[in-house]
Order: C-alpha cells, then sequence, then structure tokens
C-alpha cells in the first residue's frame, strides 16, 4: 500500500524528476557507485566530480576489485580531490565490507557507521539512495534550502540538530530515493547561495523565508574564515650519476598528505630564504647535502583554511667523492625512489607539487 504524498513532499519530487541531472551513478542506484560519489561530492564541484567518477570506475568497477588495490593505486586514482584521508577511508571500508558483509554495502544507517570514513550524512545518503530506505539526510544544500523554507535565524553549524529533525520529519517512506535528492538538487540549481532563482522555485509556496522577503539573509552567515599563508620550499634533486633519474620519497602514513609522494622540502623559518630552506630541509629529512642550481618556478594552491605558497629549485648533491652512494637516510618518510621524469605520472603528489610537475612538463615540451 503506498502511502500518500504531502503537498510540499509531492511538488519537490515531481520537480527532481523533471529537472534531475543525467549523473553516471543514476542510471542504476548501485550502493558501490552511491557511496564512493558521495564521498567523492564531499566539498568538490559535481562537473569534476563527474570526470573522476568514471576514471575511478574504469580502475575499481566493483567493491572486491577496490579491496583488492594497493594504498598507492587508490591514492593515485584519487589524486586531484584533496583530502586523501578519504582515499585510505574508502580503502578500509572496502576491505571490511568484503571481510565483514560478504561483499555487500550495509543498508541499516547503524551498520553503516560503524564502517571507516562512514558518517551520518554518508549514512544516510546510502541508505536513501542507493536503497530507497526512509532515512533523512542533510548536506550544505540541504541546509541552506531549509534555513530558508522554515526561516532559521540561527547559523547553521548551530542549527545542525534543528536541520536533521525536520530532514526527518519530512521524508517520505517508499520515496526517499526521490526525495533526497531533490532536496540536494534543488540546492545545487535553484536555492543557490547567490542569486537563488526563487520564481522558479517548486516549493516557494512553502517558503517562509520567500514570503517574507528574508531570501538573501538566510542562512545567517557565520564568522569568516581566516586564511592562513603558508611559505614553503622544495627540491627536485637529480641522481648524480644519472641525471636523468629524480629523487622522490613517500611520506609517513599518519603525515599531513599521509603517503602521498613528493620532492623534499618544508616550511620556511624565521628570515630564512627559499633556497637556505631547501638545503636545511634536504639534510633534516634525507641526510644529504645539496645546493641549489637554480629557482623553477613558485607555485600557489588554497586549502580550506590555507594559502600554501611552494618555491621550487632544481637541486644536485653536494658530494665531496663522485662516488659516493646516493642513498638517503630517510627521516620524514617511509621510502624512497629514483624515477624517471615520465614516471612521476605513476605516483599520487600533494597539489602544490603536482602543480611542479606539471610546470615541468610544459617546460620540457615547449620548444
Amino acid at each position: 500500500m503506498s502511502i500518500s504524498l504531502t503537498p510540499f513532499q509531492q511538488a519537490l519530487i515531481s520537480w527532481f524528476h523533471r529537472e534531475q541531472r543525467a549523473l553516471p551513478w543514476r542510471k542504476e542506484y548501485i550502493p558501490y557507485q552511491i557511496w564512493i560519489s558521495e564521498i567523492m561530492l564531499q566539498q568538490t564541484q559535481m562537473e569534476r566530480v563527474t570526470l573522476f567518477f568514471n576514471r575511478w570506475l574504469q580502475e575499481f568497477p566493483d567493491i572486491h576489485s577496490l579491496a583488492l588495490a594497493s594504498e598507492d593505486r587508490v591514492l593515485k586514482q584519487w589524486e586531484g580531490l584533496g583530502y586523501y584521508s578519504r582515499a585510505r577511508n574508502i580503502l578500509k571500508c572496502a576491505r571490511t565490507i568484503v571481510s565483514d558483509h560478504d561483499g555487500i554495502i550495509p543498508s541499516d544507517p547503524k551498520s553503516l557507521l560503524t564502517l571507516p570514513g562512514i558518517g551520518p550524512y554518508t549514512a544516510g545518503a546510502i541508505a536513501s539512495i542507493a536503497y530507497n530506505l526512509t532515512t533523512p539526510l542533510v548536506d550544505a544544500n540541504i541546509g541552506r534550502l531549509f534555513a530558508r523554507l522554515f526561516n532559521i535565524d540561527i547559523p547553521l553549524p548551530q542549527a545542525q540538530k534543528l536541520l536533521w529533525q525536520k530532514a526527518e520529519k519530512l521524508v517520505p517512506q517508499d520515496q526517499a530515493r526521490s526525495f533526497n535528492q531533490g532536496l540536494m538538487e534543488l540546492g545545487a540549481l535553484i536555492c543557490t547561495p547567490k542569486n537563488p532563482l526563487c520564481p522558479e522555485c517548486p516549493l516557494s509556496p512553502f517558503c517562509i523565508a520567500y514570503r517574507d522577503d528574508l531570501i538573501l539573509s538566510r542562512p545567517i552567515p557565520q564568522k569568516g574564515k581566516t586564511i592562513t599563508t603558508i611559505e614553503m620550499a622544495t627540491g627536485v634533486l637529480s641522481h648524480p650519476q644519472d641525471k636523468g633519474r629524480l629523487f622522490i620519497q613517500q611520506r609517513l602514513a599518519d603525515d599531513v598528505w599521509g603517503s602521498l609522494w613528493e620532492f623534499p622540502g618544508g616550511r620556511l623559518k624565521h628570515s630564512e630564504s627559499p633556497e637556505q630552506a631547501v638545503i636545511r630541509e634536504f639534510l633534516e629529512e634525507t641526510g644529504f647535502s645539496v645546493r641549489v642550481d637554480k629557482k623553477i618556478t613558485t607555485t600557489i594552491h588554497h586549502y580550506t583554511r590555507y594559502k600554501v605558497i611552494l618555491h621550487c629549485f632544481l637541486c644536485s648533491l653536494d658530494l665531496l667523492d663522485s662516488d659516493e652512494s646516493p642513498d638517503p637516510i630517510l627521516y620524514a618518510a617511509q621510502e624512497y625512489r629514483w624515477v624517471f621524469f615520465p614516471e612521476l605520472a605513476n605516483f599520487a603528489f600533494p597539489a602544490g607539487h603536482r602543480k611542479l610537475i606539471e610546470f615541468m612538463t610544459g617546460a620540457e615540451n615547449s620548444p
């Protein structure tokens, strides 16, 4: 027996069925694909996620192929999405599902919450979108939508309990998949942060902020985030006997950007030049005494709360004996390699180092 929908629910679901975007994970609603897409969509634009998602499925078409993969392969496929702890949790989660759940992603939110990297939102998304269970969810789009619909006059971080209560009351039985996706889609396409398209919104008749002309003041703005600038330096070191090979090292697993590969380097100290920082960092991290040959470029990358300026240099070993072994003593890494430049494409690097490699690739290919 089907449950009758309220006018609110019917308006949203009808709109979603008409206007939903054609996304690859919406073709069959396979739980594995819903899970991967939802993790990728966290703080990443839809257009970029679609590209990464399709590439991911080519490499890991199902949960069993993912569970058998090495961490290096997973990190490489995740490269460019950031927040690499999510990729490591995906791998842990896949292995747990294969070993403890016979390779089947649970449908019950409580069971989902016991898995690595799955919080309330992802559990709600898998349960409702993949399995169509009557489960609420709240993301940034839904939070903004609810702030306007119900005229919530407190900042969203402080309104989380209220938002989840609203979501739980609204989600209809047997229609959670369409309803929850409709909420997210409406927030992404219509109820946008700036210049929302209220006349086109199917929920405008129910919206208190629209009725009271408060749309532009909801949600209540949060205090602006303070952006910290960090200045760093790194060195591309060539092999003393084979100049075509370059030195890279793999960061410690529990470090920032854990298990990613990098060129050695670090943060500038007070009154230290970038060149001095490179020489010091190489000595502290590898035991190598290096000299700076020339500046390559400076990359800039923005994170949520940080702006990282990375000065990049070409370096060589400062050897007294040309036969001295180029083996490092690793103080800040778990592994190292001497690789040819084209081989760098096989390793996952933090964003600043990847930008450096892209710059060197362009310089190498320029006439």
